[in-house]
């Protein structure tokens, strides 16, 4: 039997993806959370064989959660399943070692065997999405720019980017300066438009 965590903030489509895979015998849904800070204590209590976890979710989104389960709970594979599939975000995933990276439009059939492939050591990635990924331009954004960028997408003023990556409050002016200039915008919030149109972010 696969044991099966879901993280997924919309309630209905928790739901579902339970019921439609509680009908796969071999499969058990275990644990569901609607958050992503609520992802590793979930796994670490309930020890699911595979997580399969949205993007865009509140507190912590499921590629951060992804890099943390790899650090702590390794023996769980994670299935990255989302309406977000842009490059950028299947360039993140790739860098958070996850197992899979796949579409919310697949059919019912097509997730119970992503999963399966996931627990058994397999990887599963969207073909449609690999192929935009290599053929995407890349990013002119340092690594450190681009966190900065995407953090300040998420609402978080420089003062509070400042002090969750240990930076003074200048360093990440600058580094928001530096990649307005890079991506040739007209301030910080088209300049996350242009990176998040790009697949860069």
């Amino acid at each position: 039997m696969i044991r099966i965590l879901f993280a997924e903030d919309v309630g209905i489509l928790r739901s579902a993806l339970r019921e439609l895979l509680s009908f796969e015998e071999d499969l058990d849904v275990v644990a569901e959370v609607d958050r992503g800070s609520a992802i590793l204590p979930a796994v670490l209590e309930y020890r699911p064989d595979v997580a399969v976890l949205d993007i865009d979710l509140p507190e912590l989104d499921g590629i951060e959660a992804a890099a943390l389960l790899r650090d702590r709970v390794p023996e769980c594979r994670v299935l990255i399943l989302t309406a977000l599939a842009t490059p950028g975000h299947l360039r993140r995933a790739v860098q958070a070692r996850v197992a899979g990276f796949v579409s919310k439009e697949l059919r019912p059939a097509e997730l119970a065997e992503a999963v399966r492939t996931v627990a058994a050591g397999g990887r599963v990635v969207d073909p449609a999405l690999m192929l935009a990924a290599l053929e995407a331009q890349p990013s002119p954004l340092s690594q450190r720019e681009t966190e900065v960028l995407r953090m300040s997408a998420t609402g978080a003023r420089p003062l509070e980017i400042a002090g969750r990556l240990f930076l003074s409050h200048g360093t990440v002016r600058n580094y928001l300066g530096s990649a307005v200039a890079k991506l040739d915008a007209r301030n910080r919030i088209d300049a996350i438009r242009i990176a998040e149109e790009a697949g860069w972010l």
